[in-house]
């Protein structure tokens, strides 16, 4: 059987700015299957539960994210140093 192959295409100006570099949007990861595993069951959640982001996000588009895969965002905080949250595509 052959891998699903996901193609997106992307109009030349979204493509001026590399959104991933741009000082106001902050780190983004995508978890494996597994990580998503140990997640949920870390914090005893379902996928229900977590923060949503739509198929049509900039950041789900450029990791060619589809529905189920989960995303780790890492921003800066002042108080915390850190903060970091998940977000589910839907």
């Amino acid at each position: 059987m052959q891998p699903e192959i996901h193609i997106e295409t992307f109009k030349e100006a979204e493509l001026l700015v590399d959104i991933t570099e741009h000082e106001l949007v902050p780190t983004h990861e995508v978890l494996t299957n597994d990580e998503k595993s140990a997640l949920l069951k870390r914090y005893k959640l379902k996928d229900t539960q977590l923060p949503r982001m739509k198929p049509n996000d900039p950041i789900a588009r450029y990791f060619g994210l589809s529905r189920g895969q989960v995303c780790k965002i890492i921003r800066a905080s002042e108080t915390a140093g850190r903060y970091v949250t998940y977000r589910i595509v839907l």
